[in-house]
């Protein structure tokens, strides 16, 4: 009857349907049953499968369907969603619930068919990455948790099912592992700062915890009573954690664990990240598991060879001993460990005292298993006192704080630092009264701490392992304690006569100063400047190590509060203390690279130690007693300084700032002069700051001036400052490299000059630096300062904008007669020679220059007035014009006067030796129009200039360039001696040829023959000045280094003859003084 009965339901029309209906009615049949009643059912099914009351057995037939459906569904390998997803819900519905665990008796009585469990744990594992839902994971997770901690959530039924089918569902389910991970990693949410878990990421957490601490041991701890029992025992049933451990019939699970490592290390660092707001205690512990995961998976790693096996065996074991302890109090959601933790306790503390009374401390030192061991139950009570609330820890402590106090400071004396470290954040926890301690946060009951820190000061006497504890205890209650007693004294130990107790003072303060890096400090800035005075203090202290501790610490502080002392005592005259004092200088330097506000600090008591200094000297002449050195030896430091710069837009802006509101300030410049490369490489900052700062000046015009009493003093004070004001950016621009100028396309430094078709008018409507220069340059109101750097700044432009603007501004100088302004274009004009080289010397617009020179060169003048000296400015451009020349490594392509006419462009080599040495004919017949309409006289005094010229060549022509210079200048110059007609130009050739004797000495050995003729040759027929000429030209050569004088000896037979006749004969009293005194000189050699 019952399988016809089934029969008709699994038969109807809408067969589907109709299974999908019954199914969904059964479901929540069994599920919303009391569990009593449906263990009943169960229990009266299996015992009688044909009941005869059918009114009796709606949940029976409900349970006959449900085993039905399961076992045809395992046969056809179907989801079985229509039955797992309902106990999922249902698990999830049901978690708080007095009358839960429906679901799981279910599956225990289905655990019980062998193939209804493959069926089921095979689909249930499957469900998790297949099913994209939020709430069936979280139900998923929180069933899966149960199947795993069967024993306590089935603690009042019958497990028989889940007791046989365990191992393999554990093996099911960690399939399910790597999808668990993900919902962990994916599942965390910003809150300040911190990592915080989602519902279903606790819940996935928890899961797979479970699932590892089954995996480490066969059953759970289910016994209280017996555990308790367990526990009263001596100690010494306590196992270590050995290496060599027998390998147990377990290895099967233990393998799966080990292959579960990787993620046990992911899942410790999110809850690591997690407990970090406000379970610090916990996390500490969690650090410590974390780190021991990792070592033990790199110790224990696979290989292929026998001792590998071995290895990784051995690693299976002591994973599977650690974790099943780890993993229980690692639980976020676990109500019983509370109710649990005496008796954890007192096994944790029991474990730490057996092991530090069974062995002395040289057999732990030597016994790796003593101190993993003792580190082991460290950990375990740093998870366990972390995981309490405020409440459950205050409870802990009123009734175990002695205790814990008792055991865990005996630790502190171990050689191990991680024994010492986990000691030392348990004490922690118990004398402040508190799991959760934020470092930075204010200690509001210190009262415990009070109690033991006398014993904890007497423990800084000696440098012992100890020491190491006690330093960060009491460092961490001086970072949090508004009470300055034990700062001060620590303090106070800084000048102890017991190196070990200054030695472990500075350890404190080093610690505190680390603990207050890490969060916002409680100390107030007085016990900051107090704690730095300390530590510039040390700086003198006899020993090396404590010195080169303070050192690095002082990069650490404040540099307010340790830069101006570091200052003054780099300049003290002790030098053994000069030289502490610039190391830990530097380094604070080095440290702040990134901060102006600490160059700029740097900068100002350099000023005031410059200001301090010059004030001294000229009042009273006086330097303190102890100080020594100027400001170049602090500055000194800076190119190291600079190199450890990474990001120099950072310090730019600033710094050029601070120079403009200190424009008068000598050290700004100074300083900045030793980071010119760096500036140059952010120039495009400095330009786009002096641009805007120079468009808020006002512009120097007759208004301006005519608005000034130039008697006033107030006047005076505010004439400089406008000056200082206004040299300011010229005085930065001057110290960036040439290289800025370069880029023509830069629209900072020239806009759009370049398409301006060499429009001078069009420079003050544009805004670029090379308009700024120009201005400022031709501006006849501006400080002369100012147009002087102006104008030398302006050599620095591209050739291509340069001379186009000041070739026309020349020009139009000379037509105005106008002096300054033609002084300011030479000016500039030579800069450019000077470091632009050939490349200015060959540009198409020094012909214009030329031009203009050669008019202004034909003025008349009188010595002394404004027009000689625009003159002598001509003589010295072309000169250096010349010299450039020279400078040049390949042969120049320019041809000289006589070569092309007007067709070629001329050298000024052959433009100064052409006009010096033609004679009237050929500079007429040479069809120059220029020379054909000017007077004889003004032709002499011009071609005299080119003499000068020469003249002023030799002054400037570089080293490298003097025999070049020779070669090409002497043989010209000599040749004119003795044909040029005019007495006037013979005498100036050989002035020339003196200059070149008396400044390129030794160069003119190959040609010194021939200037004992030229000279001998001028003292016989010459006049009076070529006369002169000629014995200054001898004495010269008579003066020259020895080869000179040995290749002339021959030549001086004839001088001495010549010399003692003129000194008796000649007319002139100066040419028979001269000559006799030459004379004297060879008859006493």
């Amino acid at each position: 009857m019952e399988i016809e009965e089934h029969k008709t339901i699994w038969k109807s029309e809408d067969e589907d349907s109709m299974v999908a209906a019954t199914v969904g009615r059964v479901m929540s049949t069994v599920l919303t049953a009391r569990p009593t009643k449906l263990i009943d059912s169960i229990s009266r099914l299996q015992s009688s499968p044909n009941p005869n009351n059918s009114l009796a057995l709606s949940l029976e037939n409900s349970l006959r369907i449900l085993h039905k459906y399961v076992r045809d569904g395992a046969e056809k390998e179907e989801s079985l969603d229509e039955i797992l997803i309902p106990m999922i819900e249902h698990s999830l519905r049901s978690k708080d619930s007095k009358h839960k665990n429906q679901e799981m008796i279910l599956l225990n009585w289905l655990f019980q068919d062998e193939v209804l469990f493959q069926a089921l744990a095979r689909k249930f594992s499957d469900i998790l990455p297949r099913k994209e839902d939020c709430h069936i994971a979280l139900g998923w997770c929180i069933l899966a948790r149960r199947l795993i901690e069967y024993d306590v959530t089935m603690s009042r039924f019958s497990v028989t099912g889940m007791k046989e089918r365990y191992t393999k569902l554990l093996e099911n389910l960690c399939l399910c592992s790597g999808h668990l991970m993900s919902l962990i990693n994916n599942g965390s949410t910003l809150q300040g700062g911190f990592e915080l878990p989602t519902r279903l990421s606790v819940a996935a957490a928890d899961c797979i915890i479970a699932l590892s601490v089954a995996l480490a041991k066969k059953e759970m701890v289910s016994n209280p009573s017996k555990d308790k029992k367990k526990l009263s025992k001596s100690s010494q049933q306590v196992k270590p954690i050995s290496q060599t451990s027998e390998i147990t019939r377990d290895m099967e699970m233990r393998l799966l664990l080990w292959n579960l490592v990787d993620h046990l290390i992911m899942l410790v660092q999110r809850l690591l990240a997690w407990s970090k707001k406000s379970r610090s205690l916990h996390a500490k512990g969690l650090e410590r598991v974390l780190k021991w995961l990792r070592e033990t998976k790199k110790q224990y790693h696979s290989s292929q060879d026998q001792p590998g096996q071995r290895m990784v065996k051995t690693g299976m074991l002591l994973l599977s001993s650690c974790w099943k302890h780890y993993g229980v109090l690692l639980h976020l959601e676990d109500h019983q460990i509370s109710s649990r933790y005496k008796e954890l306790l007192d096994q944790y503390l029991s474990g730490i005292e057996y092991y530090a009374g069974n062995y002395t401390k040289d057999q732990i030192d030597a016994n790796d298993s003593g101190i993993s061991t003792i580190n082991f139950f460290l950990n375990c009570l740093l998870l366990l006192l972390g995981r309490f609330s405020s409440k459950q820890f205050d409870t802990a402590m009123m009734e175990h704080r002695v205790d814990i106090t008792r055991v865990v400071a005996s630790q502190l004396c171990s050689a191990d630092d991680d024994v010492i470290n986990g000691a030392v954040s348990i004490l922690k926890a118990t004398i402040f009264g508190t799991n959760h301690l934020q470092s930075g946060s204010n200690l509001t009951d210190d009262k415990q701490m009070k109690s033991v820190l006398p014993l904890l000061l007497n423990l800084l006497d000696e440098r012992d392992g100890t020491v190491r504890a006690v330093v960060t205890l009491i460092a961490e209650y001086c970072s949090m304690s508004e009470d300055r007693y034990c700062l001060d004294q620590i303090l106070k130990r800084l000048a102890s006569e017991n190196i070990n107790q200054r030695r472990n003072a500075l350890d404190v303060i080093s610690e505190v100063i680390n603990i207050s890096s890490d969060s916002p400090s409680n100390l107030s800035h007085l016990v900051w400047q107090d704690i730095s005075n300390h530590l510039l203090d040390c700086l003198k202290d006899e020993e090396d190590p404590i010195r080169a501790h303070a050192d690095k610490l002082l990069t650490l502080v404040d540099p307010s509060l340790v830069l101006p002392a570091l200052v003054n005592l780099t300049y003290s005259s002790d030098a053994t203390l000069s030289s502490s004092a610039t190391t830990p200088l530097l380094r604070v330097l080095t440290s702040h690279n990134q901060k102006p506000e600490v160059i700029s600090l740097l900068i100002d008591c350099l000023s005031n130690l410059d200001a301090s200094l010059d004030h001294q000297k000229t009042a009273e002449n006086y330097i303190p007693e102890g100080f020594k050195g100027d400001v170049d030896k602090v500055l000194k430091l800076i190119p190291e300084w600079s190199r450890s710069v990474e990001n120099w837009k950072l310090l730019v802006g600033p710094l050029v700032d601070k120079m403009f509101a200190e424009p008068s300030n000598p050290i700004m410049v100074k300083f900045l002069s030793y980071i010119s490369e760096y500036l140059g490489a952010t120039a495009d900052i400095v330009f786009q700051q002096i641009l805007l700062h120079t468009e808020s000046q006002t512009e120097i015009d007759e208004n301006f001036m005519s608005e000034l009493d130039i008697s006033g003093t107030e006047n005076d004070i505010k004439l400089q400052h406008s000056l200082f004001n206004r040299l300011c950016p010229l005085l930065l621009i001057r110290l960036l490299p040439l290289k800025v100028f370069n880029d023509q396309k830069s629209s900072l430094v020239y806009a759009d000059l370049l398409c301006q078709n060499n429009n001078i008018h069009d420079i003050s409507e544009t805004r670029c630096i090379a308009s700024l220069l120009l201005k400022r340059t031709f501006n006849k109101f501006e400080f002369e300062d100012v147009r002087k750097l102006s104008a030398e700044l302006c050599g620095r432009l591209h050739p291509n904008v340069f001379f186009p603007a000041v070739s026309s501004e020349l020009e139009r100088a000379t037509n105005d007669h106008d002096i300054l302004k033609i002084k300011a274009c030479l000016f500039a004009v030579c800069t450019s020679l000077v470091v632009r080289g050939v490349e200015s010397v060959d540009h198409p617009g020094m012909s214009r220059v030329r031009e203009s020179i050669k008019t202004v060169l034909l003025w008349p003048s009188i010595d002394g007035d404004e027009i000689s000296k625009a003159q002598h400015g001509c003589i010295d451009c072309l000169a250096i014009a010349l010299c450039t020349e020279f400078q040049a490594p390949k042969p120049s392509k320019k041809k000289s006067i006589i070569q092309t006419g007007n067709s070629g462009t001329i050298t000024f080599q052959a433009y100064v030796l052409d006009l010096l040495t033609f004679d009237e004919h050929n500079i007429i017949s040479s069809n120059w129009e220029p020379l054909n309409q000017i007077s004889e006289k003004q032709l002499l005094s011009f071609r005299l200039c080119m003499a000068n010229v020469l003249i002023s060549a030799c002054q400037k022509i570089s080293d490298s360039a003097k025999k070049l210079f020779a070669s090409k200048i002497l043989q010209r110059i000599i040749h004119s001696v003795n044909n040029v007609k005019e007495p006037e130009i013979r005498a100036a050739c050989i002035q020339v040829l003196f200059s070149i004797v008396y400044h390129l000495k030794s160069v003119v050995l190959p040609y010194s023959s021939d200037l004992l003729k030229a000279s001998l040759e001028s003292l016989k027929r010459g006049s009076e000045m070529e006369r002169m000429g000629g014995a200054k030209l001898l004495a010269s050569l008579m003066a020259s280094e020895e080869a000179i004088v040995q290749r002339i000896s021959e030549g001086l037979l004839e001088a001495k003859t010549l010399l003692l006749d003129i000194s008796q004969t000649d007319p002139s009293p100066s040419v028979r003084q001269l000559c006799s005194q030459l004379l004297a000189c060879m008859t006493s050699a």
